[in-house]
């Protein structure tokens, strides 16, 4: 178990270090086309995935077609969203919004799953979004598009999850791995056609290191399910916060007040704790293949 935690944190070190290598673009190149290399490498991931018995065209289909094709959905909006969202907000802001997707999961989950919220988790919803509202402090500071387009990457996860456990232990994960990086790939790739541009040299570096890491962090983070249960290595993912502030410091000259930084403990308190609760309450982490 101690091995697999470690492989958590390494994992979300490695998809904070990818984040950091794109948010280094600092929008030089189209959201569409960062999002579209990046899915090319993180092909480079499915030999290590792929599972003895496993075959290459289950990349592409699922015994659910329908949980394929919402993962493939989300994981492109999941992957344009945060593109453009690192481009244009502190990574610690980033982030912080982004950890609002256990809250939508809690909310998501009552909606199509009927599952019963009790009102602790009903408190860190509502901590959550209390905390979001110090974060952004509408009406006191300037929103654009990168706050609006964090959130929606939270909420286009979230619907990820909740599809997961909707299928239960009945996918593969050469599937759903495939799902979440062809459905940015041909997303990207089509959206990006009007507006291509040929990267530099710096810039294929920076897109080499942003979809490498990431596919480097999906093999991570299924070694790490292997060796531990997957709700003592979920917890690691915020970790990347710390990255974030380092980063964001360091290499981005990135600022964050006071107010922000309450906003962001709420957040992620919030995050953690509907994380651990809904373990508890429901133990839907026993009952995915994908994390077993």
């Amino acid at each position: 178990m101690f091995k697999g935690v470690l492989l958590g944190f390494a994992c979300y070190a490695a998809y904070a270090i990818s984040d950091a290598f794109v948010k280094s673009l600092h929008g030089t190149l189209p959201a569409f086309e960062a999002v579209f290399f990046g899915a090319v490498l993180g092909l480079v991931a499915i030999p290590f995935i792929r599972k003895p018995g496993d075959r290459w065209h289950e990349v592409f289909v699922a015994n659910r077609p329908s949980l394929w094709w919402i993962r493939a959905v989300t994981g492109a909006i999941c992957n344009v969203s945060a593109v453009v969202a690192f481009t244009h907000l502190p990574m610690a802001e980033t982030f912080a919004l982004i950890f609002l997707m256990p809250i939508f999961v809690t909310l998501l989950s009552v909606v199509f799953l009927k599952e019963h919220v009790g009102w602790r988790r009903w408190s860190a919803v509502f901590a959550g979004f209390a905390g979001v509202l110090v974060v952004l402090r509408p009406g006191f500071r300037q929103l654009g598009v990168g706050h609006f387009a964090a959130i929606a990457c939270g909420m286009a996860g979230a619907v990820s999850v909740v599809a997961l456990r909707m299928a239960g232990a009945h996918e593969k994960r050469i599937s759903l791995y495939g799902a979440g990086v062809v459905g940015p790939l041909v997303a990207g790739g089509l959206l990006m056609l009007p507006t291509f541009i040929w990267p530099t040299l710096h810039q294929g570096w920076l897109l080499a290191g942003y979809g490498l890491l990431a596919g480097l962090a999906g093999v991570l983070l299924m070694l790490a399910t292997q060796l531990a249960p997957a709700n003592r290595v979920a917890p690691t993912q915020y970790s990347q916060m710390l990255w974030a502030i380092g980063f964001g410091y360091w290499l981005f000259g990135d600022t964050l007040d006071w107010p922000m930084l309450a906003g962001i403990v709420l957040i992620l308190g919030a995050g953690l704790f509907t994380l651990v609760r809904e373990e508890q309450v429901t133990g839907w982490w026993r009952r995915m293949k994908l994390v077993s």
